[in-house]
């Protein structure tokens, strides 16, 4: 028998030591909270998309009570980056996770389906993405690229 290890890292960084580039990414997912629609869950997820040229793009979570009908924001942000800035590169996302049931601690990470769209943005651009996850408390967690998250993916070359 053999084992295959596999070793994943997060870089965590207080909010007060981020560039201003990356505090208006973050803050622009924070932003996007207010226009989740979590009726059920009161689970809300905004999230924002800042391109290649630093332009931002955001998307939250759009529920519905047949729950495999929603949309998670982070592919809503993306989908809306991709749409409004046709041909531009992605250079990273920014999460941010609000429950109205509970105080979250750790920051939230995407689904699988979310990780699954990310990772073929970072193939479809050729260029990976930087993501950033915010919880409530000062720290913030940054993966470099998708494989940080999803380390044994599928992509095109299994078609």
């Amino acid at each position: 028998m053999n084992t295959i290890e596999v070793k994943t890292s997060l870089i965590v960084k207080d909010r007060s030591t981020l560039e201003v580039s990356e505090e208006a990414l973050i803050a622009a997912s924070v932003q996007q909270l207010d226009l989740a629609y979590a009726p059920y869950s009161e689970f809300h997820v905004g999230a924002a998309v800042m391109m290649e040229d630093g332009s931002i793009y955001g998307g939250c979570n759009q529920e519905n009570a047949s729950y495999p009908l929603c949309m998670c924001g982070e592919r809503v942000a993306l989908y809306h980056a991709t749409i409004s800035a046709p041909g531009k590169k992605i250079a990273a996302l920014a999460i941010t996770a609000l429950s109205k049931k509970m105080r979250l601690i750790n920051p939230v990470m995407p689904c699988g389906a979310c990780r699954q769209v990310i990772l073929e943005y970072e193939l479809r651009h050729q260029h990976p993405i930087k993501m950033y996850f915010r919880a409530d408390d000062e720290k913030i967690y940054i993966a470099e690229n998708s494989a940080c998250l999803i380390p044994f993916s599928f992509d095109g070359s299994f078609l």
